[in-house]
């Protein structure tokens, strides 16, 4: 793939933590290096060298309207994916309390919609955790049933970052716009996109979504730079006083060598998808194979079809996930066991503990995420290196010597 290559990380190492983040791409740092030096203009002056900053970022903000599929006044440019889901549930929120203060979300959305629910919570907003599936998925009949007339705002997330699972965002759409419901048609819907850039559709008017989050570092973008899509005529509260920018929806000086880039990153991340995904799917289900051919007592976590293309979860008895992660990285392999966001913590997934998983298999759940750089070769080594790394825990852990 252009612009991506081994040499994006140390050559000894093989990447496999594409989920918490991704090498920025070198035509997107190109992109950018003229906005940090020459182009260094605040786009709200009025001298000419700011007109170019101007420009410049309103030219990413066409790009990534493009590839959503709406309006370049529907594109907000936030600092990342956290700061993205806070305004979408906390703005979207707000802008609905008129007619109720019930939210609806899933119990295996990213701690950026969680805890901005559970602030709420705090707040006297009454907030509904749909249950999933053991694929990680939602039921449309539960859904249904949680609806009420005091309903102002619902979020599910279009792909699970731990375990890849997909979720019906279309069907969801229609079923709060169907008929079904007095109010439904007043009910804000938000996406937390932030992994499905790259992989999955973007098309928000085939979503049907009202706000949609996405992340630059998650599409070899840069790191402290987001979007948050806002369909015109969407109640919304501004989270981000102070000078007016983004249309008065979030304040504070354009980022603008960022914002050219995530806008880079994304335009060629939807340009190369349809490739990329074939190659992914193809990478993932070998992966998949081998492991569950080679280690016994393993478990797949998630969805083996509604998935996305370069998540690989699994559970290994008998082993915790942080030795796992150690052998692997001894061996140059960087993967992971969850979000990156949670990776410090010793409480066992709480995506994992969604799906119905004992905490003892949670612990011992590996996830890999592969991404454009990913060779065969890459494939071959983590399948000759993993199963030999959990056969030495296990004998660690029974007390049994390895010969």
């Amino acid at each position: 793939m252009a612009g991506i290559s081994k040499s994006a990380s140390p050559e000894s190492v093989i990447y496999m933590d594409h989920a918490a983040t991704t090498p920025v791409r070198e035509e997107v740092l190109e992109a950018m290096l003229p906005y940090f030096t020459t182009h260094f203009g605040n786009p709200s002056s009025l001298y000419s060298g700011a007109e170019v900053a101007r420009n410049a970022v309103d030219v990413a903000r066409e790009k990534v309207a493009s590839v959503l599929n709406c309006r370049p006044s529907e594109v907000i440019f936030t600092s990342g994916g956290t700061e993205s889901d806070n305004a979408a549930i906390k703005g979207g929120a707000a802008g609905r309390k008129s007619q109720g203060r019930h939210l609806i979300t899933t119990a295996i959305e990213h701690h950026a919609v969680l805890h901005s629910c559970e602030q709420l919570e705090s707040d006297g907003w009454d907030v509904t955790y749909l249950s999933v599936d053991s694929d990680g998925r939602v039921d449309l009949e539960e859904l249904k049933r949680s609806i009420s007339e005091s309903t102002s705002l619902v979020s599910v997330m279009y792909a699970n970052n731990e375990i890849g699972s997909i979720q019906p965002i279309s069907g969801i759409a229609d079923l709060l716009r169907s008929d079904t419901g007095e109010n439904s048609s007043a009910i804000t819907f938000h996406t937390d996109a932030v992994q499905a850039a790259g992989a999955l559709s973007l098309n928000v008017r085939e979503l049907g979504v009202d706000l949609m989050s996405l992340s630059g570092h998650k599409f070899h973008g840069p790191k402290g730079v987001g979007v948050l899509y806002v369909r015109r005529g969407t109640p919304f509260v501004t989270q981000m006083a102070g000078g007016g920018q983004e249309q008065d929806r979030r304040s504070g000086t354009e980022n603008v060598p960022l914002i050219i880039g995530l806008a880079t990153a994304l335009e060629l991340a939807e340009r190369e998808r349809s490739e990329l995904v074939a190659r992914l799917t193809r990478y993932r289900d070998q992966l998949f194979e081998g492991i569950i051919e080679t280690v016994p007592d393993c478990h797949v976590n998630g969805s083996l079809t509604a998935r996305l293309p370069n998540n690989v979860n699994i559970s290994f008895d008998g082993i915790e996930a942080e030795p796992l992660l150690i052998g692997l990285d001894l061996s140059g392999i960087a993967a992971s066991s969850q979000s990156a966001c949670s990776s410090a913590s010793l409480e066992p997934s709480h995506v994992l503990k969604a799906l119905g998983m004992s905490d003892e298999r949670a612990m011992g759940s590996l996830r890999l995420t592969i991404g454009p750089e990913t060779i065969d070769e890459d494939i071959s080594t983590v399948l000759n290196v993993l199963p030999e790394v959990v056969r030495e825990l296990r004998a660690l852990s029974s007390g049994v010597s390895r010969p």
